[in-house]
């Protein structure tokens, strides 16, 4: 740890810098308040920033991110630590809380890179990147993606070799291999938690062979293959590198399903796979698209219109369970499942399968206070004691949750959360 122990005061802290810290932290701003971003990862925006396209209207998930995070991060009242954690906040009072803050090094001193990727063409080391859900490499000195906020490189410390070749090509000579972590005491006088979820790891349920058969992918390396910024220019099969004819979903992949910890319904797999096959149709026009369901959970504004035109376009839709997948000599995928309306077992053969995993809770939030005094309801999301009446509100006076913190939601609703979090917030700010 550096011995640098720096101390900064500001109105709000607001961790996590995804669609609904961001959006509670440009309300904040707004309405003329200092304001203080933490994100543990190397960009803000989030997993909205990853995605293709936004349901229903498929609307460019990247072209209504990249202007919003662009705002945010000019706002003069805004401060963003990217690749930070928030190691303990402790609440001494009304419109008191003490937070230490920790700034893993980039190994890139920020202020002098000019994104220009020379570092990254000179490294000789490549490694799954992460960004692309593994789909293909980055090397150890990399820029995270292309609309990266900010967009400045970073070493993969675990990975590099030490060779000097990214210190070499760099122009503007920023490469710092003596970085050292940094702890501030950041004194604000409110939180708002905004943590985010994360994804169900489909190797918990074995018999779908997620990891085992390589046709086998889940619902984000789909969207990465949808995706402008996608790291192929069509959709292909990772066992060959041929692209696929007839594409299953399986619906409820670590969603509604005690077995795995997870018996809530993720409310998004639904449209978002529904979306998926649309954008397919469209990308592979003589594809066969089949999805897997138990129920299609179509409730939110335009859903069901959106659900009965991806039918409209010859998407299938199967009602039933899918019991085993198995791989055949030709790397195709059987998936045994029980019809449900016809009430039998069938066997049906795909060439790529897509799991649609559902949503689960960042436990992390838990950790945020000192005294674990931020309550989390059963299902380990962060509670809201007065949900009907004000949501935004925690377990603790001061602390406000926004987005999927606080259970699964899709992204308009997300950013209707980040509005109450930031309004809640306010209106405590000012009733000092």
């Amino acid at each position: 740890m550096s011995e640098k122990n720096t101390s900064l005061a500001f109105d709000a802290l607001v961790v996590g810098g995804g669609i609904a810290g961001g959006e509670a932290a440009l309300n904040l701003a707004t309405n003329g308040f200092k304001v203080l971003v933490v994100e543990k990862d190397l960009s803000v925006g989030g997993k909205m920033i990853h995605l293709s396209k936004v349901f229903p209207t498929l609307d460019c998930s990247a072209c209504i991110t990249t202007p919003k995070v662009s705002e945010i991060s000019r706002h003069p009242l805004i401060t963003i630590f990217t690749e930070t954690e928030v190691k303990g906040i402790v609440k001494n009072g009304e419109n008191d809380f003490d937070a230490k803050v920790v700034r893993k090094p980039r190994y890139v001193i920020a202020e002098d890179c000019t994104g220009c990727q020379l570092c990254e063409e000179a490294c000789p080391v490549n490694v799954p990147d992460q960004y692309q859900y593994g789909l293909v490499g980055r090397k150890a000195a990399y820029i995270p993606f292309s609309i990266a906020s900010p967009r400045v490189a970073a070493i993969d410390i675990e990975n590099c070799t030490l060779c000097g070749a990214c210190e070499r090509a760099c122009p503007t000579k920023c490469i710092d291999f003596t970085q050292k972590p940094v702890e501030y005491s950041v004194k604000v006088r409110t939180v708002v938690v905004a943590t985010g979820f994360n994804l169900f790891d489909p190797v918990n349920i074995p018999r779908y062979g997620f990891g085992e058969y390589k046709n086998v992918i889940t619902s984000m390396q789909m969207e990465r293959q949808l995706a402008p910024t996608r790291p192929f220019h069509t959709i292909l099969r990772p066992g060959d590198g041929k692209m696929p004819d007839k594409i299953a979903y399986v619906l409820c992949t670590g969603s509604r399903d005690a077995s795995v910890g997870n018996p809530i319904c993720s409310q998004i797999c639904c449209m978002y796979s529904i979306k998926q096959a649309q954008l397919l149709m469209g990308a592979l026009p003589m594809a066969d698209i089949t999805i897997y369901y138990i129920n299609i959970r179509s409730f939110g504004k335009g859903f069901e219109e959106f659900y009965e035109q991806a039918k409209g376009m010859g998407v299938n839709f199967v009602k039933g369970k899918i019991g085993k997948i198995t791989e055949n000599a030709k790397g195709n995928l059987i998936l045994r499942y029980e019809d449900i309306n016809e009430n039998i077992l069938k066997e049906a053969e795909h060439d790529m399968v897509v799991l649609s995993v559902g949503v689960l809770p960042n436990t992390e939030s838990e950790k945020l206070f000192v005294d674990k005094s931020l309550q989390l309801d059963e299902y380990n999301f962060v509670k809201q004691p007065e949900q009907l009446v004000s949501p935004a509100k925690t377990s603790i006076k001061g602390v406000f949750v926004a987005g999927t913190a606080s259970g699964p939601m899709d992204i308009p609703d997300s950013i209707l959360s980040a509005g109450s979090a930031s309004s809640e917030a306010i209106s405590y700010l000012n009733n000092k």
